[in-house]
């Protein structure tokens, strides 16, 4: 087993398992990551404290075929990814993306259906340095549904339960449910730099505006319910009260801050055409209109060519 693709999420999932006893690779292409790694062990500090000695590699040193691959990159580099992953993973195996979006159609393209699995995680977490991962928020808990027959669901799940709280459905409403909470607050943080505690307590009319947008999608997509961590985000943010409601949902993600912000910082493309980018072509091809995931989208798109700047007086301008 693999997780491909060991920055924050991918480091700190592979510590959860490897603290759980559970045998897992973590692969990246960071050098100077995989090498403190090798020495120290995945340093995990914030909302979760442990040092936890992990096996390390670089992508070149794969070898042999696995049975389960944890797709944990970018969902830009995914094309070229998937190429690469296809002849490590067994034919009877199974690539568990744990990207946010909606990524697994486009991965069914290449791994077939019956093998690509999706998984939200519900926790946050930033590289601080290499090696050291900053937990910003949340538990290990994961949302986990098949995009096929789903034949070896049961056997991520037990694993997974090691190391965490694991919820198994449908993987069309899982992911629905994490894409309006990533589409409102992720996208909401790289514009302005808050957190998503800041955002939920003083921006809570465009928070719940793109997360309702989101709804309407995923109504569309034929989504009954859009559970999340025992809760349907349909019946708790569709009300009156969703406004009182939502700091207190964000509470334990109150430190979060968007990972997209470190692209920037690095001066990279984000992931925003993968993340509320993925709400609004699902909504052209269902025909709903989503006129403010739009505008953030747009709004991202001109932080990262240079003619909007990251501050909370940017939320105006949507």
């Amino acid at each position: 087993m693999c997780i491909f693709g060991a920055g924050a999420m991918g480091t700190s999932l592979g510590a959860a398992l490897s603290k759980a006893g559970v045998p897992v690779e973590l692969v990246s292409r960071n050098a100077a990551h995989v090498e403190a790694l090798r020495t120290r062990g995945a340093v995990l500090t914030g909302s979760v404290e442990m040092t936890v000695p992990v096996t390390a590699m670089l992508p070149e040193e794969m070898a042999g075929k696995y049975d389960i691959i944890f797709l944990a990159i970018r969902q830009r580099g995914n094309r070229e990814a998937a190429q690469r992953l296809l002849p490590f993973l067994k034919e009877d195996g199974a690539l568990v993306s744990v990207q946010n979006g909606l990524p697994e159609r486009a991965l069914s393209e290449v791994f077939g259906a019956d093998r690509v699995y999706g998984c939200a995680l519900s926790w946050g977490a930033e590289r601080i340095a290499p090696g050291e991962i900053q937990m910003t928020g949340g538990s290990f808990a994961f949302s986990l549904g098949a995009f096929g027959a789903g034949k070896k669901c049961s056997e991520i799940a037990a694993l997974l339960k090691r190391a965490g709280d694991v919820t198994v459905g449908d993987l069309q409403e899982l992911r629905y449910a994490k894409l309006a909470v990533n589409a409102a607050f992720s996208t909401l943080s790289v514009i302005s730099g808050l957190t998503f505690g800041e955002l939920a307590s003083w921006h809570k009319r465009l928070a719940l505006g793109l997360m309702r947008e989101v709804f309407s999608v995923a109504r569309a997509a034929g989504c009954r319910k859009l559970p999340l961590r025992g809760h349907d985000l349909f019946r708790v943010f569709s009300g009156p009260w969703a406004g009182l409601l939502l700091p207190v949902a964000m509470k334990p993600y109150k430190e979060t801050r968007s990972g997209m912000l470190k692209d920037l910082e690095a001066g990279r493309r984000t992931d925003i055409d993968y993340v509320a980018g993925a709400a609004v072509d699902e909504g052209g091809r269902l025909g709903v209109e989503t006129p403010l995931l739009e505008s953030a989208v747009s709004m991202v798109h001109d932080i990262e060519n240079g003619l909007a700047e990251i501050a909370p007086e940017t939320l105006q301008l949507l």
